[in-house]
Formats: C-alpha cells, structure tokens, sequence
C-alpha cells in the first residue's frame, strides 16, 4: 500500500469514528426528550453485551475433558465475588481475568 492510500484509510477511519462518536450529539439535541426507547436501550444494551460476552468465552469449555471447566467456573465465581462485594465493574473484570491466568498457567 502506497503512502497516499495509507493516508486515505487512515483519514476514512477517523472520519468515521468521528461521525459515531458525534452523530447521537446531532440527532438528539438537548431541546428535545430522548426517545423512551433510546432510554430503553441505554438500560438494557450493557448488560446484554456482557452477557453475550460470557456467553461467547464460554463455548468452547468443554466439561467432559481437561480440567472440566473448573478454572472458568472459579475465575466467575471470583469476578460475581468481587463485584458483589465492591460493585466495581473494573475490579470484576480485572480480577477475574488475572484469577483465570493464573489458574490456567500455574494450576490447570
């Protein structure tokens, strides 16, 4: 790839990440109430996305071999444990994550 056309993705994908980023902005303005359903969305979506996301980490563990899924289930017990008793999301996730490695490398 040429300099120029280096140059023209990189310019594109700004672009882009800029107009996401603006776009709700432009279209609701602050004179006008948002939508109940944006509302909606802004509740539920995060959620959702985790969910679907510990869905997605959880499909390949396979309970019939290996260490039968014992270092995901203690690595989601500590991360619901953290959160629960600190309710920081990034707490949660760090240290279930850093639970998990450590499990998978020096244990399992």
């Amino acid at each position: 790839m040429t300099p120029a056309q280096s140059f023209i993705v990189i310019a594109l994908c700004a672009a882009a990440t800029m107009l996401t980023r603006f776009l709700p902005f432009l279209v609701f303005s602050s004179k006008r109430p948002t939508p109940q359903f944006v509302r909606y969305l802004g509740k539920a979506l995060p959620g959702a996305s985790f969910a679907m996301l510990v869905v997605y980490c959880l499909k390949n563990v396979s309970l019939l071999s290996g260490s039968h899924g014992l270092p995901e289930l203690i690595a989601i017990a500590v991360t619901v444990g953290l959160h629960l008793w600190k309710k920081q999301i990034l707490l949660s996730i760090a240290g279930g994550t850093i639970c998990y490695m450590l499990l998978v490398q020096l244990i399992f």
